[in-house]
């Protein structure tokens, strides 16, 4: 064999063995999903408990909705200036990351004192975020008032989302609207996603809060909202003639693993974060069930899956 052609001969099988292990790798790489639950669910735990219990029950990360029954996450110790750095530590030795804050900012409000109010609140928390290396922060819709023109709403929250999205550009924080409220059907959120179209804007799927009203499935939701969403929040219940009574996770009647498929089946990146919503119905499981048995239960569900 020539010179040349042995040099070309090495340099091709090179090249075949490179991609052939570049193809075992991503043959062999395996989607893992990532758990988070949300402060809602155990309102009176101090943080110490919050991070030990995620680490302890295979949690990854942890969506703040106050800690200790304070929801200005601003005016929250663990989170000020002096304290900042001891608590991102404390989460990093347990190998937690913050998966979203959940502010109360309602972007359907006409221009005026309130409105500006609720965009502020949400810009104090896109700087926390910040530092807290958060990627969400979460804002309300939050209501379809009758006395406002229909579309002139939808036009106020998406108005509101790109301002914040506009704030948080430069930064990693994406401001997210909660299928929340009022506004719940796929097509009113996807018009107003279509609106806001905008780098630092995205979606929280609600699944529960969509289905238990419109009755419309994950199924149909997907994919009108998929490339928007970038956090969920997972719960189940059961509706009681005509009332929610939010149940274990895979006890309740809704379709909510349709929809946890549906994310797992397409390698949604972002969290599956159990929203327990202990704080609003203190008659519901105690967290110290609730937050074990989700991840338990969900860890099940994924294992099956793969």
């Amino acid at each position: 064999m020539k010179h040349s052609s042995r040099r070309d001969f090495i340099k091709t099988s090179a090249g075949v063995l490179g991609m052939a292990m570049v193809g075992s790798s991503f043959e062999f790489a395996k989607y893992t999903p990532l758990l988070s639950f949300s402060t809602l669910g155990c309102p009176k735990w101090d943080f110490n408990t919050v991070m030990d219990v995620a680490s302890k029950n295979g949690y990854k990360g942890i969506e703040i909705r106050g800690v200790q029954g304070e929801l200005d996450l601003t005016k929250v110790p663990i989170f000020s200036k002096e304290n900042i750095a001891t608590t991102m530590k404390m989460m990093q030795d347990r190998g937690l990351k913050f998966s979203d804050l959940g502010s109360s900012a309602a972007m359907h409000l006409p221009e005026g004192a309130e409105r500006q109010k609720n965009l502020d609140d949400a810009k104090r928390f896109i700087d926390l975020a910040q530092q807290l290396d958060c990627p969400n922060v979460r804002v309300f819709p939050n209501n379809l008032p009758k006395e406002q023109d229909r579309e002139a709403t939808l036009a106020l929250i998406a108005k509101g989302l790109t301002t914040l999205g506009d704030y948080a550009k430069g930064g990693k924080v994406t401001v997210v609207l909660e299928s929340h409220g009022e506004l719940i059907y796929v097509a009113d959120l996807k018009k107003v996603m279509e609106m806001a179209e905008h780098p630092h804007v995205g979606l929280v799927w609600d699944i529960h809060n969509m289905w238990s009203v419109t009755k419309e499935t994950p199924a149909q939701v997907y994919p009108a909202l998929k490339k928007y969403i970038r956090h969920t929040h997972i719960k189940d219940a059961n509706i009681v003639d005509g009332k929610i009574h939010y149940v274990l996770m895979g006890t309740g009647e809704s379709p909510i693993f349709e929809g946890v498929d549906i994310l797992y089946k397409n390698n949604y990146p972002g969290y599956y974060s159990f929203e327990w919503e202990k704080l609003w119905h203190p008659e519901i499981d105690e967290p110290e069930v609730a937050i074990p048995a989700y991840s338990k239960t969900m860890q099940e569900h994924f294992s099956k899956l793969g």
